[in-house]
């Protein structure tokens, strides 16, 4: 093993050159041993490194807070996903947390976000354990030339083992996710899952980058044809994004988070960090095979007696992952820069089976359907949903919004109407009736009307309207039977689709109504057509 001692980077300034060995800029081989050796993990039987994260398989909402200052306190959209945390808290914490560190171990690793240098960022992330050092190394960007010997844009500090004492450090539980804007600090304890790390930089970005650049930040897929035609995809855990955008015949820019200049979307991260429950290689070949020697799987279950993976036993969590570089995909662009978008997917699995399978949005629709970000769960997905449950987060990713949702629906409309973008609203849930009672649009009708509206094959058709959402309808599509493509059409008593469709429409009029205040009328009138009574 070579500790990199000649290349330990200036630490001073958090005090952790102090710390008893500095692990900086390992390479994956070399963190995957250390992790063996450290007992993080095993390797399973296809090279991967397989981890458990202790008793947090997923993010803590609750426990992610943003620090209160001056240039935080009339720009961030407190409340519920933005929570309030003491400047002079914080600095007491980072303290306790840097004497934490520096008696122990630690894996240093400089790399960036965001792939147009234009907009790019250095971060520094500073970790307990090598199996996070190694996430970071396939979800961050990797740069070639790295000045070691110079503070970093951003630092990261992530310490599982320490854990906060809530009564004298003012958080909710021994666990904290802490942005500190000002000093541009993440600081990150008490919890071993990996997604904090990569979702606080995400937070990050959707603060600087809209309210410094003008640049539109998106929890979103993107790949691009042939003729370098990009198409963006936005959709909730259950709606299709992933299976919809990794499309053979197109080449992948990214899984996850992406931002949208004057005439790019570039990817923010270097890697992907994928759900692998019920994972095969006929359903996600692109993701199965990139699980291989250096990928991270974490909370997964093998198969009794070997080291092959079980993808589909969750008994340690529904939110199984792997974390990969971009380089395991063969059909990925690198760099993950792409043209603007000619075509835009919102997806939902409406469960309702209201929504139509596929929609043409207006500018201001798009606004409307941005900031509501809806799908809905299905009875036995969570304990205590019985029936179809309406599901909305702001612009797809709420828990990741430091900014009012209408900042960037507002950026999104001016985009769309500069570069002339189609936005579509695709329902990849239910048709004829409700989840128990209809039946899932089949996926390759969903996969025939994305493929038509990449190739323009819902250019020159007739469009009808929808009555309540106001949506406008194709007539026809290739490959897909007529009758379906107006879900009414599909319910076996036409006046309960009408009731349910108002009922729906009511949702989300009534969820709408926290961000109407920011709103245009334009974009509140692109809502549907239909009076609540209050």
């Amino acid at each position: 093993m070579r500790n990199r001692i000649n290349q330990i980077p200036d630490l001073s300034y958090i005090e952790l050159d102090r710390a008893r060995k500095v692990y900086f800029q390992l390479s994956p081989a070399e963190l995957v041993e250390e992790a063996l050796k450290r007992k993080e993990g095993v390797l399973a039987d296809n090279g991967a490194l397989a981890v458990d994260t202790g008793e947090f398989t997923g993010r803590s909402p609750k426990d992610r807070f943003i620090v209160e200052d001056e240039l935080t306190s009339e720009n961030v959209w407190w409340g519920k996903v933005n929570i309030r945390f003491d400047a002079d808290k914080f600095d007491s914490l980072l303290q306790k947390v840097t004497g934490y560190l520096a008696e122990r171990d630690i894996f240093v690793r400089d790399c960036c976000a965001c792939a147009n240098e234009k907009y790019h960022i250095d971060i520094r992330v500073i970790t307990e354990t090598a199996f996070q050092n190694l996430f970071v190394h396939h979800l961050f960007l990797r740069p070639e030339v790295i000045n070691f010997n110079t503070p970093p844009e951003w630092t990261i500090i992530a310490a599982p083992g320490f854990k906060a004492d809530p009564e004298v450090d003012g958080t909710r539980q021994p666990n904290f996710s802490i942005i500190n804007f000002s000093k541009k600090m993440i600081l990150i304890g008490g919890t071993a899952y990996t997604g904090e790390i990569k979702k606080g930089i995400f937070s990050v970005l959707n603060f600087i980058l809209p309210l410094e650049k003008k640049v539109l930040s998106m929890h979103c897929s993107a790949n691009a044809g042939a003729k370098g035609d990009t198409a963006i995809f936005f959709g909730l855990s259950g709606t299709g994004k992933t299976t919809l955008s990794a499309d053979p015949e197109r080449n992948l820019i990214g899984d996850d988070e992406h931002g949208w200049s004057d005439y790019t979307i570039f990817n923010f991260e270097g890697g992907c960090y994928a759900k692998c429950v019920g994972l095969t290689a006929e359903k996600e070949p692109q993701i199965f095979d990139a699980i291989q020697f250096g990928a991270l799987l974490e909370n997964i279950n093998f198969i009794l007696g070997t080291r092959r993976v079980n993808f589909s036993n969750i008994d340690k969590t529904e939110n199984t992952r792997v974390a990969y570089p971009l380089y395991n995909i063969e059909n990925a662009v690198i760099p993950s820069i792409g043209a603007s978008p000619k075509n835009i997917f919102f997806l939902t699995a409406d469960a309702f089976g209201i929504l139509p399978p596929i929609s043409k949005l207006t500018a201001e629709q798009a606004m409307y359907h941005f900031i509501s970000g809806y799908t809905a769960k299905v009875a036995g997905t969570e304990t205590g949903i019985t029936e179809p449950n309406a599901t909305f987060s702001a612009c797809f990713g709420e828990a990741f919004l430091p900014l009012n949702p209408v900042t960037y629906a507002n950026l999104l409309g001016k985009k769309i109407k500069e570069h002339q973008v189609n936005v579509w609203l695709v329902n990849t849930g239910w048709s004829g009736g409700a989840f128990g009672k209809g039946q899932r649009i089949k996926l390759k009708y969903t996969r025939a009307m994305i493929t038509a509206a990449l190739n323009g094959g819902l250019e020159n058709i007739n469009y009808n309207e929808h009555p309540v959402f106001k949506l406008r309808m194709p007539a026809s599509c290739p490959d897909v039977p007529d009758h379906i493509l107006d879900p009414k059409n599909t319910w076996a008593d036409p006046l309960n689709y009408d009731e349910k469709a108002q009922n729906l429409a009511i949702l989300f009029i009534r969820n709408f109504e926290q961000y109407a205040p920011f709103s245009s009328p334009e974009i509140i009138n692109a809502g549907p057509n239909v009076t609540v009574n209050v």
